[in-house]
């Protein structure tokens, strides 16, 4: 028999409709996941048991007289633990924040979700602030990967991507501010897009300014879709926040690639990979050109925006904290405290220099996908490794050892500098038994046709993907 917990959310949603199953039942599959593998894993900072039954009751009434609200009810659904959610701490990985609240509002995306009659599960884990690539904190330290408990899931959006990958809830929701929901996406062999820039409204404004996006969190990309549906649209709490979209993202998404005109990158110009991500991306492409895209091998071609995407990144970290008053640089994560050490002589016009590395990028960006529809690339070097570093051992991009997260994380933070719409999607399984990341990068506003592309790509290998077993 078929554990619910392993379903996707779709599957989920056609065997509510048909009455072969209920969202209480779908909801007590994924709370049992939860309690089989939680405490090996680390993915939740907090699980509501008695709240997400009493909703899920109250979803399988609704499916049942058919009055459901949207096309995510009685999906169970984790939130990481950035976002505001009302009635439940939103501690952000810091001991800097009183967990007694009050907490009386849900961010735009939770908003979204709960109007759309969502089954909270609870909140997942995050780096402290969301600012690396790992998930790790003081708080409530390691979260691990479900395919080997022993290695990172990735970050920030850590929890999120272990969860849905262990069965923990079919989606979630991340946030990506360099690479948060694909870095983990990539380890832990599940599927993730940033989308463009202020398609998923944002409340409170992020400190890391507009690098910072939200995006979902799924295990298949019909998936990632119906829950940018979900979650996408206008919101007045968001400056920057674009118009609801008025079609699906998941319209179209069997369409095919056939003509389209894709560019593949395998290193940027100046990224090494490990063998085995090489290997297996290599052999992705060749399977984006077997489904009818058009495909030529071509960098970019810009240089490593890794400085200018520092200075942006560390002065909005600084930020952060000062709202904890002078003495909160002393109680932080010591990788941050080094961070913003780091930069907080940058001046003003230090920061308008790196605005304008991103600006040039992203009318480079521009031109280039005037040519070229999509850009593909591997979305980390690396597979996942052991959660007791905070770097790849023996790690030493251009022959310098590895101290920021962002020298293992060469391809995704670019295209938070230029907000062009990114996912991943898994592309193979390397000789460690670990999964391996796809990119997919498109222009910005074309979310759909990069939708389009990974569901083309994942139907001609899904079944050679192999999944964690269910259970540690």
């Amino acid at each position: 028999m078929t554990d619910l917990a392993d379903l996707t959310a779709a599957e989920l949603l056609d065997g509510y409709a048909s009455g072969q199953f209920t969202p209480v039942e779908a909801t007590e599959a994924s709370l049992k996941r939860i309690e089989e593998r939680d405490a090996e894993l680390n993915a939740f900072v907090l699980v509501d048991r008695e709240a997400a039954l009493a909703s899920a009751e109250e979803s399988a009434a609704r499916w049942k007289n058919g009055e459901t609200l949207g096309p995510g009810d009685g999906v169970p659904t984790s939130i990481k633990d950035i976002f505001g959610t009302k009635g439940w701490p939103t501690l952000r990985g810091t001991t800097l924040i009183d967990e007694s609240g009050p907490w009386e509002w849900d961010a735009p995306c939770v908003a979204r979700l709960r109007e759309t009659g969502a089954v909270f599960l609870g909140k997942t884990a995050t780096p402290e602030f969301a600012w690396k690539g790992t998930t790790d904190c003081l708080r409530s330290g390691a979260t691990s990967n479900p395919w080997n408990p022993q290695v990172h899931a990735g970050g920030s959006s850590g929890g999120s991507a272990s969860a849905v990958g262990a069965g923990m809830g079919p989606w979630s929701v991340g946030t990506d501010g360099g690479g948060s929901v694909r870095i983990p996406a990539a380890f832990t062999g599940t599927v993730a897009i940033k989308p463009t820039y202020g398609l998923v409204p944002m409340y409170p404004a992020s400190p890391y300014g507009t690098l910072a996006h939200a995006g979902p969190m799924t295990r298949s990309v019909t998936d990632t879709a119906l829950l940018l549906d979900v979650i996408s649209g206008f919101d007045a709490r968001d400056w920057s926040a674009l118009p609801t979209p008025t079609w699906s993202f998941a319209e179209g998404i069997d369409d095919g690639i056939e003509g389209l005109r894709i560019a593949y990158s395998p290193n940027l110009g100046y990224v090494e990979n490990d063998p085995e991500v090489e290997r297996l991306v290599g052999q992705a492409v060749a399977e984006l050109e077997k489904a009818g895209a058009v495909v030529e091998q071509v960098d970019p071609g810009f240089s490593d925006p890794v400085e200018p995407f520092h200075v942006l990144w560390f002065t909005g970290a600084a930020k952060v904290l000062e709202a904890y008053g002078p003495d909160a640089l002393g109680e932080i994560d010591p990788g941050l405290r080094q961070g913003i050490e780091t930069y907080q002589d940058a001046s003003a016009l230090d920061y308008l220099s790196a605005m304008q590395v991103r600006m040039d990028m992203g009318v480079l960006m521009g031109a280039f996908h005037e040519t070229y529809d999509l850009l593909v690339t591997p979305t980390m070097p690396i597979t996942a490794f052991d959660c007791t570093r905070q770097a790849p051992e023996g790690w030493a991009p251009n022959g310098e050892p590895a101290e920021l997260w962002t020298s293992w994380t060469p391809y995704t933070y670019p295209f938070n500098m230029t907000q062009q719409p990114a996912a991943s999607v898994p592309c193979g399984v390397a000789a460690d038994g670990l999964p391996v990341g796809l990119q997919i990068v498109g222009a910005r506003n074309q979310d759909r046709l990069v939708l389009r592309a990974a569901r083309a790509f994942e139907k001609v290998t899904q079944e050679r993907f192999i999944r964690p077993v269910a259970s540690g």
